[in-house]
């Protein structure tokens, strides 16, 4: 039987991946077997439809949009530290992550990065401003057919309105996690698995 260090060994650079995910050596050892049952033809690398295979995405209504965040700038793959990435923003916060020195990088899993990944996912043309037809489309999926139109509209009238301080018709970032400021993103954007 082979010790969870002698598994750790075979990915590559996992010293500096738990770094910058935060992730314990364990999860990156359950992460990397997790990847490798994806990619099922052992590319060393997953696709999208690799992602699609994940039950929870495919009934997810924002699923396609959290697969194409695997997928920055166009690429057409992921390896697994982009995986583990993209992962450790739902890591739940732990209280070592509280106590960040203010050299290093903000981890992954902090609020404002957790923000961060909702807000792209609502920013389709990645202007940085989420758009009244933005809110629409995400309200659209998230919905469905369960609301008229015309009622989707007028809540993606007012949500825009709402959290529009400056008066554009679109959400800025800073204006997007103002308008979240009470809610616990720490809490709802964490998967206890992912410790």
């Amino acid at each position: 039987m082979g010790s969870r260090s002698s598994h750790a060994a075979v990915i590559p650079d996992v010293d500096s991946i738990r770094r910058e995910t935060g992730f314990s050596q364990a999860s990156l050892v359950r992460l990397h077997h997790r990847f490798r049952a994806l990619d099922r033809n052992k590319k060393g690398y997953l696709s999208r439809m690799d992602l699609q295979q994940i039950g929870a995405l495919a009934v997810n209504p924002l699923g396609d949009r959290i697969i194409e965040s695997f997928f920055p700038n166009g690429s057409q793959q992921v390896d697994f530290p982009g995986f583990v990435r993209v992962l450790a923003h739902f890591r739940p916060v732990e209280d070592e992550d509280t106590d960040q020195d203010p050299k290093k990088p903000e981890p992954l899993n902090s609020r404002r990065n957790k923000l961060h990944y909702a807000f792209q996912l609502y920013d389709l043309d990645r202007d940085g401003k989420i758009s009244r037809h933005e809110m629409l489309q995400v309200l659209r999926l998230m919905v469905g057919v369960q609301v008229t139109e015309e009622q989707l509209e007028n809540i993606a009238d007012r949500t825009v309105q709402e959290a529009d301080e400056d008066g554009d018709g679109a959400v800025s970032f800073l204006e997007f996690a103002k308008s979240l400021e009470k809610m616990d993103v720490e809490q709802k954007m964490s998967i206890r698995i992912l410790k």
